[in-house]
């Protein structure tokens, strides 16, 4: 009886064993877990359409597909019901009242390539039929600020999504990397990234492997000659497509 009693108790200390390190074993699992659901600005890129192993998290921001940053303070949108800016592909837009004059600044980084930032704005402000229009400014107040910043090898530029109808407030541009391309290839890379700060994604994006595009009402497909399309730093399109004027035209 004694025997079966110690046993026992055996048995229950080595279950009681298992559960607690069962317990401790799935705690920092649970805690990563609620993290992440406290995390808006990671939980509003998932909404976007972004799968969570896309998401690289570099401490102070997100960022997706290469050239696309969610910094993590940024204003999360709203869906409490009030009117709602549509998308394109997955970004929101800049508001009406905010696109018709957004205010591009260039830090004493960049203003070697003040000539390519020109460039590049003057492609997007040419559009026929699009009330959307950059202003380049030389002091603050501005919308956007675009500054040089050493992103590594293979990686050319980066922009910002819209957020509360304002324009994506920065562009990084790795300017080392892009100097041995050419003018038109240069503005291209700036040219690009003012195209995600006003909320456009890769035209290419499923062919290059990313995920959860919608297409512009009535600009739909693929289309080669894009210069929204990814993956072509230094040997992409230069001018913006036929199809690329007219999704500007749609949304603005």
């Amino acid at each position: 009886m004694i025997k079966n009693l110690k046993n026992v108790a055996c048995i229950a200390l080595v279950a009681l064993a298992i559960s607690s390190c069962s317990k401790t074993k799935d705690a920092p699992a649970a805690q990563e877990e609620a993290v992440v659901k406290k995390d808006k600005v990671f939980n509003y890129i998932t909404s976007l359409g972004f799968p969570s192993s896309s998401i690289v998290d570099l401490g102070a921001e997100y960022m997706v597909e290469g050239d696309i940053s969610f910094p993590k303070d940024m204003e999360v949108p709203t869906t409490d019901g009030s009117p709602k800016l549509e998308q394109y592909y997955t970004g929101t837009l800049v508001s009406p009242a905010n696109a018709i004059a957004i205010k591009v600044f260039v830090d004493a980084t960049m203003t070697s390539m003040n000539a390519e930032v020109a460039s590049a704005v003057a492609q997007w402000n040419a559009v026929a039929g699009s009330a959307l229009k950059f202003k380049i400014v030389t002091a603050a107040p501005y919308d956007i600020r675009i500054t040089n910043v050493n992103l590594g090898n293979g990686v050319c530029g980066s922009g910002t999504f819209p957020s509360g109808g304002l324009a994506g407030n920065l562009i990084r541009i790795n300017k080392a990397y892009i100097l041995a391309n050419s003018f038109a290839q240069r503005a291209r890379t700036i040219c690009h990234e003012l195209g995600h700060n006003i909320s456009f994604r890769h035209t290419n994006w499923a062919a290059i492997g990313e995920s959860g595009a919608i297409n512009v009402p009535g600009v739909g497909g693929t289309d080669a000659l894009s210069l929204m399309n990814g993956g072509q730093c230094g040997s992409g399109a230069s001018v913006l497509s036929a199809k690329d004027k007219a999704a500007v035209a749609a949304l603005y």
